[in-house]
């Protein structure tokens, strides 16, 4: 992880690898940000024109490297551009100031130390930076690295010579180390972008090395080092519990199914939250198999398993006064003889029957009984978070998840949160008139239902398995788990960690009561 500390050094005194600077777009060219002045002075208040003159126009993400001057302690000045300048007497929103940040961090892949003389008018602006930094400095290298050769003395050497490393420490000039709201927001940047990394890599593991076993290990290791209780059920406890959707979905697999259930209670606690998370290490589609072009990246379908499991660690490292319950519902859905049929019939953990009608419509089964389980425990909210349709794909695009929930209030605070910590999401409907289309003459439901609104379709069935007078809400993070486009801002190729900050903001505003 990279390391992050506060400084009060001007950006003209401290020594580093490189200095960021922000750039803002003004109606007749770039404009240097507040917190760049003595940088422009260096340049003799000519930064601005000689960025102009390169090109730069201080859009969003858009970075430029620069020799630096005399008067700098540093060899390179990078200009991150934050978009159009603020209208008068208001200030960067803190997305900008994320994503500029993790622009910036991306750019100086290979460096040591950078400093970042962004504008930080408060606290919520060394959060945003230092989020944006953190994040933006990730890369998932584990599996890289080139051929190793033996060398002098039997010594391994890198023959290949390695990817660059990440950016290994960011340095954010003008918060102050002893000042107690910066501080708490550092630490608190720190904390959650560690976890949003952590399901990054989570997601971007090979399947042959994510089973659900591996996975559920390493939640649980991860778990106890920081207090949370554990509990796994194998296949063994899970047909013998009568969990028939995991086992359903996971028993064409040599690699067995896993309910992973992490607990994290706090003494002063007044409410108890329940995250469930589909974990389907890899989705070939089950005996309804998925063609060609669209199971490559079917790793990614345990997002949702990640987002719950990395956000229960931070709420437990942050220390807040909440119970929160991770319930990881762990399967790899592949065909084979003993593998789930189209047509078959499944009796739920609840109790109520399944037809399947097409076994790539896994995850809804998984959640089901995981949905089911939280639910006996009576929380006061269960929000599930899943990769569950390519119909919310098509719905939202790429970058924005879909809600869903059973109270249109709970439903519009986390619409709300998801914006607030920089997560594109739109609340979704649950139209009752859809659920007529999941009849079945054999089961009590159908895993499937109208093709047209799919996404809404898989809401009104997960909904079945919630408990009376629970408030719930569904996240479908089908678009954003998994990028396969370029990086941008903060966002890497590959896992993006979606949900993460989100399910952790909910945490606390729960925690203080201030959840709308």
């Amino acid at each position: 992880m990279t390391a992050l500390t506060l400084s009060t050094a001007g950006a003209a005194t401290l020594r580093a690898d490189a200095l960021v600077v922000g750039v803002a777009k003004g109606p007749k060219g770039p404009v240097v940000a507040a917190g760049a002045e003595a940088v422009d002075k260096a340049y003799d208040g000519k930064l601005a024109a000689v960025l102009d003159a390169l090109g730069a126009s201080g859009a969003e993400g858009e970075t430029t490297k620069l020799p630096a001057p005399d008067g700098l302690k540093v060899p390179v000045v990078l200009a991150v551009g934050l978009g159009p300048v603020p209208e008068k007497d208001e200030s960067f929103d803190e997305e900008a100031l994320r994503r500029a940040a993790g622009a910036a961090a991306r750019a100086l892949h290979g460096t040591k130390k950078a400093a970042f003389a962004l504008p930080l008018e408060d606290a919520s602006a060394v959060t945003a930076v230092a989020e944006g930094a953190l994040l933006g400095a990730y890369a998932f290298t584990a599996y890289q690295g080139g051929e190793k050769k033996a060398g002098k003395g039997g010594k391994d050497a890198d023959k290949n010579g390695g990817p660059k490393q990440p950016l290994a420490e960011v340095v954010l000039l003008g918060a102050k180390p002893r000042d107690k709201d910066h501080k708490a927001a550092a630490e608190r940047a720190s904390v959650v972008a560690t976890e949003v990394n952590i399901a990054r890599d989570l997601i971007n593991t090979p399947p042959n090395d994510l089973t659900p076993e591996a996975f559920a290990a390493v939640a649980s290791a991860t778990a106890k080092e920081h207090g949370i209780k554990v509990q796994v059920l194998d296949e063994k406890a899970l047909v013998k519990g009568g969990y028939g959707g995991i086992m359903g979905v996971g028993k064409g697999s040599e690699n067995m199914p896993r309910l992973v259930k992490l607990s994290y209670t706090h003494a002063k606690a007044e409410k108890t939250l329940a995250f469930v998370g589909k974990g389907i290490t890899y989705d070939s589609g089950g005996i309804s198999l998925k063609p060609a072009g669209h199971n490559e990246t079917m790793k990614c379908d345990m997002a949702g398993a990640a987002a719950v499991f990395a956000a229960v660690v931070a709420v437990a490292k942050l220390g807040l006064p909440v119970n929160v319950t991770g319930w990881l519902a762990l399967a790899e859905n592949m065909p084979s003889g003993s593998a789930t049929k189209p047509g078959d019939v499944l009796r739920m953990y609840s109790g109520k029957t399944v037809e399947v009608l097409n076994t790539d419509a896994e995850g809804r089964l998984v959640l089901g009984d995981a949905l089911t389980k939280a639910s006996e425990e009576n929380p006061d909210a269960i929000v599930d978070v899943a990769t569950l349709t390519g119909a919310m794909v098509l719905a939202l695009g790429n970058r924005t998840f879909g809600i869903m929930a059973n109270d249109d209030a709970f439903r519009t605070s986390i619409h709300e949160i998801a914006e607030e910590v920089g997560e594109a999401s739109w609340p979704m409907p649950l139209p009752a008139d859809l659920r007529k289309g999941m009849e079945s003459p054999t089961a009590d439901i159908a895993n499937m239902g109208e093709r047209m609104g799919g996404g809404l379709v898989a809401g009104l069935f997960l909904q079945e398995f919630v408990g009376e007078g629970i408030t719930w809400a569904h996240l479908d993070i089908a678009g954003p788990a998994f990028h396969e486009g370029a990086p941008y801002g903060y966002t890497p190729k590959g896992g993006t960690g979606s949900a993460v900050r989100t399910l952790v903001r909910l945490a606390e505003r729960t925690a203080t009561g201030d959840l709308g």
